[in-house]
C-alpha cells in the first residue's frame, strides 16, 4: 500500500502477525502497554487502549483553554468514536444499525509535543481486517478527525476485500474533505475531551458554540475568501504544505467543498459508497473514481470544468470584502503570470520563471493552453468579486477574453444546420484575435498603474515627521 506524504498522518501495511499478537493479549485481558485500561465500545468495534500514563501537556493551562486540541481518555475515546463513526455514515447514507466488519483499536500514548504523529496500521484476519491506531492522548481536533474518517473509510473499502495484500487506497480529499465536513458540524457533542480542570468536585470543560444559521461550510468559505480553491490535479496530489495546513487552509477548504459537492449530485452518497467498494479491485483511486461517477465525469477535464464552476458559484454567495486598489492592483499582475519551469541546458536543473498569457497561447501546446488558461478563467472569475473599480472592469476583459478563446463564454454558441438537424457549434476566437485582445487590455492597466503611481499621497503622508 502506497504511503501517503503527510507527515502526521502515516499509513502502515501489515501481515497478520501483528494481530494474532493483540487479539491474543486482548483476549487474555491483557495489552501490549501494561498497565493500560481498555475500553470497547458500545457497538464493540472500537478498542480503546489507554496509555500507562498521562503526557505533561494535560497540565498546561494554555492547553485547557484551547478548543482547537482535545484531550483523550479511553472512556470518553469510545463515546467520540461511535458518535464520529454514525456522523460519517450518515454523510455517505449508511444506516445507523448497519454492520460492520473490521475492529478497530485506538491505543493512546502520552504525548510528547503538540504535533506528534498518528499511525494508522492495517493488517488482514481471517475474513476481514483490522485497524490499529496510536494517537496521543493530546491531539489537534483536525489531527483526530482525519485519523478516524480515514479509518472508517478503509473498513468500509475493505469489507470485501479478500486481497490479503493490497489494501484499498484513498482519495486523499475524500478522506480529509469528510473530516472537515464533520468538524465543521456540531463538534461539541460528536468529539468529548477530557475535563480540563474541576470545581467544588465536579469536572469541566470549555466548550465554545455558537448555535444560529448553522452552516458545516462556513470555515470553508472563509478560507476561500482570501486564498484561491485547489485544482482538481491539486486535489488528486497535495502537498506535505497543505496537508499540514501551511497553505492559508486552501487545500482542507477545497477538499471539504469538493467532496460535499460529488455527496449533493443526483444519488451521491450512492456513487460515493460505489467508489469505496471499487477501490481494492483497482490499482488506484481513479479508476475506481471515474467507474463510480461515470454519470458524471468521463475524464479528468469534465470534472475540472463542474468543479470551476462550482467553485465561482461558491464564492458568490458570499465573496468577502472588496480589496483596496492597491491590493486589486498586485492580485491582478498574479493573476496574468503564468508560471513555468524550463532548463537552460538539458543536464541542466530546472529553473522557475514566469511569462504572459500572450507568451503562453503562442508557445503552449493545445493541452497545456486548455488546462492553465481554464485555471486563469476560474480565477479571474473569482476574483473579479473583490476587486476594486476599475480594476474590476479589467478583470472582466481579460476573463472575456480568456472565455472567448476556450469557447467557454456566455455567447459562445450557434446553430449549424445539416440536413433536417441543428447542431450547436462552439465558437472560439482565433489566436491573433486573443493576443489583441490581451494586448490593449495590458496597455489599459499599464495607464491605469501609472496613473496610480502619480497621484499625490494623501497630505498626512506627504508632511514630514516631526
Amino acid at each position: 500500500m502506497k504511503r501517503p506524504r503527510q507527515r502526521f498522518l502515516s499509513l502502515a501495511f501489515l501481515g497478520c502477525n501483528f494481530f494474532a499478537l493483540f487479539l491474543s493479549a486482548a483476549a487474555h485481558g491483557e495489552s501490549l502497554w501494561s498497565e493500560s485500561r481498555s475500553v470497547e465500545s458500545i457497538s464493540r468495534q472500537f478498542i480503546v487502549i489507554g496509555a500507562p500514563q498521562f503526557s505533561p501537556l494535560l497540565h498546561r493551562a494554555d492547553l485547557a483553554a484551547d478548543t482547537n486540541f482535545v484531550r483523550l481518555e479511553p472512556a470518553l475515546l469510545a463515546v467520540s468514536a461511535e458518535r464520529f463513526k454514525l456522523a460519517l455514515w450518515s454523510q455517505l447514507g449508511i444506516a445507523p444499525n448497519a454492520a460492520w466488519s473490521g475492529n478497530i483499536f485506538l491505543a493512546l500514548h502520552p504525548a510528547r509535543s503538540l504535533a506528534d504523529a498518528v499511525d494508522i496500521r492495517i493488517g488482514p484476519l481471517q475474513n476481514t481486517w483490522n485497524y490499529h491506531v496510536e494517537l496521543p492522548d493530546v491531539v489537534s481536533r483536525t489531527r483526530f478527525a482525519r485519523a478516524l474518517s480515514a479509518t472508517l473509510l478503509l473498513e468500509i473499502a475493505n469489507r470485501q476485500n479478500r486481497d490479503a495484500g493490497h489494501s484499498a487506497e484513498l482519495p486523499p480529499w475524500l478522506t480529509d474533505g469528510l473530516a472537515q465536513q464533520l468538524l465543521g458540524s456540531e463538534t461539541a457533542k460528536i468529539i468529548l475531551s477530557s475535563p480540563a480542570k474541576s470545581l467544588d468536585g465536579l469536572a469541566q470543560s470549555r466548550i465554545n458554540s455558537t448555535a444560529r444559521g448553522f452552516d458545516p461550510l462556513a470555515a470553508a468559505r472563509r478560507a476561500l475568501q482570501n486564498v484561491p480553491a485547489l485544482t482538481f490535479d491539486q486535489l488528486c496530489w497535495p502537498t506535505d504544505a497543505q496537508m499540514n495546513g501551511d497553505d492559508g487552509g486552501a487545500y482542507f477548504a477545497s477538499a471539504q467543498l469538493f467532496t460535499a459537492d460529488l455527496l449533493g449530485l443526483k444519488n451521491g452518497a450512492e456513487k460515493m459508497r460505489a467508489l469505496l467498494a471499487k477501490l481494492p479491485g483497482c490499482m488506484n483511486w481513479q479508476t475506481a473514481f471515474y467507474v463510480a461517477f461515470r454519470e458524471d465525469f468521463r475524464r479528468p477535464l469534465d470534472v475540472e470544468k463542474w468543479w470551476s464552476l462550482r467553485v465561482v458559484r461558491f464564492a458568490a454567495r458570499d465573496p468577502g470584502p472588496r480589496w483596496t486598489p492597491a491590493a486589486s492592483r498586485e492580485r491582478l499582475a498574479d493573476l496574468l503570470a503564468v508560471p513555468v519551469e524550463f532548463r537552460s541546458e538539458t543536464a541542466a536543473l530546472p529553473e522557475h520563471t514566469v511569462v504572459s498569457l500572450q507568451a503562453a497561447i503562442r508557445n503552449f501546446s493545445t493541452a497545456q493552453r486548455q488546462t492553465v488558461l481554464g485555471i486563469k478563467l476560474r480565477d479571474l472569475e473569482l476574483a473579479q468579486f473583490r476587486m476594486a473599480q476599475p480594476f474590476a472592469a479589467l478583470t472582466d476583459g481579460y476573463r472575456a477574453a480568456l472565455a472567448d478563446f476556450l469557447g467557454v463564454g456566455r455567447n459562445n454558441s450557434r446553430a449549424v444546420i445539416t440536413g433536417r438537424n441543428g447542431v450547436v457549434m462552439r465558437r472560439t476566437a482565433g489566436v491573433t484575435e486573443t493576443l489583441k485582445k490581451l494586448d490593449a487590455l495590458d496597455a489599459r492597466r499599464r495607464a491605469l498603474e501609472e496613473k496610480m503611481d502619480a497621484s499625490p499621497l494623501p497630505k498626512t503622508l506627504n508632511q514630514a515627521a516631526p
